[in-house]
């Protein structure tokens, strides 16, 4: 055994200290806690001493004290950090699913935190003063906005795609073309979750074409319903052909069948008048002969994660009904935040939605370039060693989105000439808080599409780590 490793202090005395006592106090610690840590940083310490890697000072004087609690400084900064954290995104990528898909705007952060902080009428009627539900919170607003006759709100589309199939459709066949069968992130396909669900999948079609006789012939005394599904997520194209939403809703009202389409996506701004993709607008789906459709909240919609669910009210009373609504249900904070998305819908016009992602998708290569200059002066001033040009790059809207669909945005590529744009990159993915960018031919691409103003000095901040 080492000679000096008995000097190493035992924790009562340790606790004695006043630097342990600031370490309670910074850190709003309970002393349990703060002990538990000291206690776990002299074993790492006495470890390390004992098989000769230890760098730091020798036990026995208050250098060794200081760094000890020096550790456990650091053992808090990390493990106790929160994990869910602002990351700037510089990739261009709107709704990009592993940075939080949608920004939610000022109004509904703002609605978020009233509601959080105080007591609200989640499930009580202020007009009866007695319960009242949930559903109604939001639901006239949904109908107002999709023409539909009522609507619901569950935790996202994958939970609304489960209950449509389970409440209305178990043990009961469901017809969907082959070229519908699709997977989007996570490996949720539409066969599984219906398989789990208890409805019975009937394929109907080949993978590039389907035709109105294939729904007919697949119709039987167990069938339920039709399922569309939008392939939000990618584009089939060249010898293709699908039955249009008017043909299936003349064939299943035919054979008293229910029809319902996953949208995926789902939107309530038409974004085609801009020449950006060819989502179809929820209202004009309903219109079209669907009876149920469903749609995220967090992806085109610009709101938080849910599910909402549109249609005939028959079906929707049903699903209210379900066991699983409860099971699925969104809390106070979510629909919060999506009172206050579906408001700007209708009070805004197009031009002055506050929506961050209706805002970042709609704006053009002149509206984002002064952000670009601002953003190439910053980087020229911090880190004057290394070229900052200003080009021309194609964004993504992502999130399974608007599959092709790209707007030319005006990035900042900046390359390096004092160490690889690899080790750039990860300087900047490891600070706080985290520059997410783009490497492309020994550049990194910061795409101003999906910048703010507040993130270009703390992008500029970052690259001084690069010098």
């Amino acid at each position: 055994m080492k000679p000096y490793i008995k000097q190493i202090p035992a924790i009562h005395k340790l606790q004695k200290e006043k630097r342990f006592h600031d370490f309670i106090s910074l850190n709003k610690l309970h002393e349990k806690k703060a002990t538990e840590i000291v206690g776990k940083m002299v074993a790492e310490a006495r470890e390390l001493i004992l098989t000769d890697r230890w760098t730091g000072p020798a036990p026995g004087n208050s250098s060794f004290t200081d760094e000890i609690f020096n550790m456990c400084q650091a053992y808090v900064n990390t493990h106790y950090a929160y994990r869910l954290r602002r990351v700037v995104n510089a990739t261009g990528t709107i709704l990009h699913t592993n940075l939080g898909r949608a920004r939610l705007s000022e109004a509904a952060i703002e609605h978020m935190a009233d509601v959080a902080r105080h007591y609200s009428n989640l499930e009580y009627s202020i007009p009866k003063g007695s319960r009242g539900s949930r559903h109604d919170l939001v639901e006239d607003w949904i109908n107002e906005l999709t023409g539909a006759e009522a609507s619901m709100v569950v935790n996202n589309n994958a939970a609304a795609v489960y209950l449509i199939l389970n409440a209305l459709a178990k043990e009961q066949e469901v017809i969907v073309s082959r070229g519908q069968l699709i997977e989007i992130g996570g490996s949720f396909r539409v066969s599984s979750i219906m398989e789990e669900s208890g409805a019975i999948l009937v394929e109907v079609g080949t993978t590039n074409k389907t035709h109105p006789y294939d729904y007919e012939n697949a119709i039987s005394g167990q069938t339920g319903m039709i399922m569309k599904v939008h392939s939000s997520n990618f584009k089939m194209i060249g010898f293709t052909e699908e039955v249009g939403r008017e043909e299936l809703a003349r064939i299943s009202r035919q054979n008293g069948l229910v029809f319902y389409e996953d949208l995926g996506s789902g939107v309530l701004t038409d974004f085609s008048d801009q020449n950006i993709g060819e989502e179809p607008v929820v209202r004009q789906v309903l219109e079209q002969g669907c009876d149920l459709v469903s749609f995220s909240g967090d992806k085109l919609l610009g709101g938080p994660q849910a599910g909402i669910i549109a249609g005939k009210k028959a079906w929707i009373d049903k699903l209210k009904k379900s066991q699983l609504a409860r099971v699925l249900r969104v809390d106070k904070i979510t629909l919060a935040a999506l009172e206050a998305t579906l408001l700007d819908y209708l009070k805004s016009s197009r031009d002055e939605t506050a929506i961050p992602t209706v805002q970042s998708i709609r704006a053009e290569y002149s509206d984002l370039l002064p952000r670009a200059k601002d953003l190439q002066l910053l980087i020229r001033q911090s880190l004057p060693t290394a070229e900052a040009d200003i080009i021309k790059v194609d964004s993504a809207i992502g999130g399974g989105t608007m599959p092709g669909v790209v707007r030319e945005s005006p990035a900042v590529a900046v390359s390096f000439k004092t160490m690889q744009v690899s080790e750039a990159e990860e300087l900047l993915r490891t600070h706080t808080p985290p520059v997410v960018a783009r490497v492309q031919h020994n550049t990194l691409i910061f795409d101003v599409r999906t910048l703010d103003d507040s993130d270009l000095q703390i992008i500029a901040e970052a690259l001084l780590l690069c010098k």
